[in-house]
């Protein structure tokens, strides 16, 4: 009888499934660093609105008009996310996620370089907040692409049984991106008022180009999604191109784009406001500038882990029980979380930022992506998904404004008003979601 040699014994894996493993890990750090610095940029920008831009750009206006304006180019970036996602959808969906995903890396970057070294109304007078919208828009269209392509390089990848978690590592970028955002941007808070105000806000959106470098080299790295190429693939061997673009592909049903995007729009208006609005709440209520940013990092800490472990949850469970309680809970916990924010208390305005953070928006957040994807075809799903999630965000890009005006038609005294916004938000998500079919266990490939 002939002995089994010690390598048959061996449970290693073999080569082949050993690289498959290791790329596909490569593939999460590639969507995962990418969603990080899109966001660090992005929400770098919400920050310095909160903090900055009413005073260097809006200087001439009242400071409540000044603050709805500088939170109104902040909306003018999410209204343009989803140019970005039809534009850069489109062509992911044509020639490939991963050219798309280097293009939208790229404008990020160049945007937010410049954003850091513009002259101030002092200096170049009206063309100073022209020149700002201008470049949050290109902002915009760049996180509009990225976001879908990221996701599906991920889903893609992923086998039906880890498709929500690979997904929700994309978006557990986001609240990385936010926790150094809001590091580099307390650090630099801490300088004299003047220092802050003249130099200081800058340098976070100069980093931002080191930051793109690292991100690219990795993206480069990393292979094109396999069923873009089955897709593909199969394209080629009928002999012809597609007939239909891929966006006519989408609209032909149009109530999927329409639940798609209305079951984010309560996720992406919660986390809008607590990123940027609950800011300036804390420091009406009396925090420090750099205490408010502290807390908001730590939500974002936590919010970093529960990502992940809902998207695991949703591949267990299906997708929709863990949205519904996450749209649940928000109803519940919004106005006490915003009495936390505003109470003046450091320790109740961390627990907010914790609950709002870790439990609602890491609840949802984590669902999201996958969930959304999983409703498009492969040939449209860039598109598709791009574009009913980024219609979600530009809804969220409208909630600090609105939240500033709510709360100026109270004399500044009372969130009541912003919460009941907010929740109304969270049950129409909820709705969609109910009249959404369960996708968890849904074959994708075709």
């Amino acid at each position: 009888m002939s002995q089994v040699s010690p390598v048959s014994r061996s449970t290693a894996p073999p080569p082949a499934a050993a690289d498959d493993r290791k790329h596909m890990r490569r593939v999460l750090l590639s969507s995962y660093l990418g969603s990080a610095v899109e966001f660090y940029d992005f929400l770098v920008y919400g920050t310095a609105a909160s903090l900055v831009f009413g005073q260097i750009f809006f200087a001439d206006l009242d400071p409540v008009v000044g603050t709805i304006a500088s939170f109104g180019t902040l909306a003018v970036g999410y209204v343009a996310r989803p140019i970005g996602g039809i534009v850069f959808g489109h062509f992911g969906d044509r020639l490939g996620r991963k050219k798309m995903l280097v293009l939208t890396m790229s404008l990020m970057g160049v945007a937010s370089t410049l954003i850091g070294l513009l002259p101030t109304q002092a200096q170049i007078g009206v063309l100073a907040p022209l020149l700002l919208v201008l470049l949050r828009i290109i902002q915009g269209i760049a996180v509009g692409g990225e976001w879908g392509g990221a996701t599906l390089m991920a889903l893609e990848h992923s086998d039906m049984r880890k498709r929500g978690f690979a997904a929700a590592i994309v978006n557990s970028g986001a609240p990385t991106g936010a926790v150094l955002a809001a590091t580099v941007m307390g650090l630099f808070s801490l300088l004299p008022e003047d220092d802050f105000i003249s130099w200081g806000w800058r340098v976070p959106f100069l980093l931002s180009a080191v930051l793109v470098a690292i991100s690219l080299w990795i993206r480069l790295s990393i292979s094109e999604s396999p069923m873009f190429k089955h897709a593909q693939d199969a394209t080629d061997l009928e002999g012809a191109k597609p007939s239909t673009l891929p966006l006519i592909a989408v609209l032909r049903r149009p109530q999927v784009v329409i639940l798609a995007s209305l079951s984010g729009a309560g996720a992406l208006a919660f986390q809008s406001l607590m990123a940027t609005f609950g800011l300036t709440y804390a420091t009406l209520g009396g925090i420090d500038r750099s205490s408010a940013l502290f807390a908001a990092s730590v939500g974002a800490v936590i919010n970093v882990f529960t990502i992940p472990l809902s998207g695991a949850l949703s591949d267990r469970i299906g997708r929709r029980p863990v949205l519904l309680a996450g749209f649940g809970t928000g109803i519940v916990l919004v106005y006490p979380i915003l009495q936390m924010v505003g109470s003046g208390n450091l320790v109740l305005l961390m627990l907010g930022y914790v609950l709002g953070y870790g439990c609602i928006v890491g609840t949802l957040f984590g669902t999201l992506s996958s969930f959304i994807s999983e409703q498009f075809s492969t040939t449209s799903r860039y598109t598709g998904a791009s574009l009913g999630y980024q219609l979600a965000g530009t809804f969220g890009g409208f909630t600090p404004m609105i939240a500033v005006a709510l709360l100026d038609a109270t004399g500044g005294t009372s969130a009541t008003y912003v919460a009941a916004f907010v929740a109304a938000a969270f049950a129409v998500s909820a709705t969609a979601v109910m009249l959404t079919r369960e996708s968890f266990r849904k074959d994708i490939a075709a």
